[in-house]
């Protein structure tokens, strides 16, 4: 892991993500535009978005638009189920409406009805080795559905993205991730956060800090990649800023022990 004033992590040979990003779920394009025009400007250089969301055009445009180099933005985006069996033309969808020649992160967006269809994790690979994305992973997938893929292909998801806060924190699941190697990297940190718990608030107090910032500062504790979504500028810079204080392991400890209430 780097440090703290540019927080990442190595999820494959010479790839670095970042571990705090800006989701764009349920954003429009004009939202997902601005959106990212500021979180570029803030300080965020991790962009998540997917084929689903129907706004890689625009995200790609502000990314464009924006004055931060290409080379140092990381862009996730994600393949539908239903396009297995046609890989290459999705990745090709995707890297023409971001208007890139390279997507830093392809995922699976999730296992196509429960499955875990280890031929489209096999195109994921050719489709990295041919240099059209720098990683690749997959995204609502349990520990058995990875395991699948990997003795099939021979190869580990760099990532896996899944529904991660506090309320939802599993040991199990986070040592899962960590013993086969996988990145564990959390959506809507907020929405099953429990933003109004009195453990949050009187940890939030005594740093002078949002309840919203010490949930993105216990994911960056312990390691997992966070991508909060927000299309409000205010709150967008505020989710950035929580690199000025650390929770202690007591703290920690007690963020965890939500997920047990």
């Amino acid at each position: 892991m780097s440090d703290d004033t540019n927080p990442a992590v190595e999820i494959a040979d010479g790839v670095t993500m970042p571990l705090l990003g800006l989701g764009t779920w349920q954003a429009n394009d004009r939202e997902a535009h601005d959106a990212v025009r500021t979180a570029l400007e803030v300080g965020y250089r991790l962009i998540d978005t997917a084929t689903a969301y129907g706004n890689e055009a625009a995200i790609g445009r502000a990314v464009r638009d924006s004055e931060v180099p290409r080379q140092e933005v990381f862009v996730t985006t994600k393949m539908v189920p239903a396009d297995a069996g046609h890989e290459r033309e999705a990745i090709d969808a995707s890297l023409s409406a971001l208007g890139l020649d390279q997507i830093d992160l392809w995922l699976i967006h999730w296992p196509a009805s429960g499955a875990d269809r280890p031929e489209t994790w096999a195109r994921f690979i050719a489709a990295r080795d041919d240099g059209l994305t720098r990683a690749i992973g997959v995204s609502n997938f349990s520990p058995a559905q990875i395991d699948a893929i990997t003795e099939a292909c021979g190869e580990v998801p760099a990532v896996n993205q899944i529904e991660w806060a506090p309320t939802l924190y599993d040991p199990a699941t986070v040592e899962a991730h960590r013993s086969r190697g996988v990145t564990l990297e959390g959506y809507s940190p907020f929405r099953a956060g429990d933003v109004g718990s009195p453990v949050l608030a009187e940890i939030a107090g005594r740093h002078g800090v949002s309840a919203r910032q010490v949930i993105l500062r216990w994911h960056l504790e312990h390691g997992i990649v966070a991508i909060p979504k927000s299309a409000d500028a205010a709150r967008i810079a505020a989710n950035f800023d929580v690199f000025g204080f650390a929770l202690s392991d007591d703290e920690i400890a007690r963020i965890d022990a939500l997920g047990r209430a």
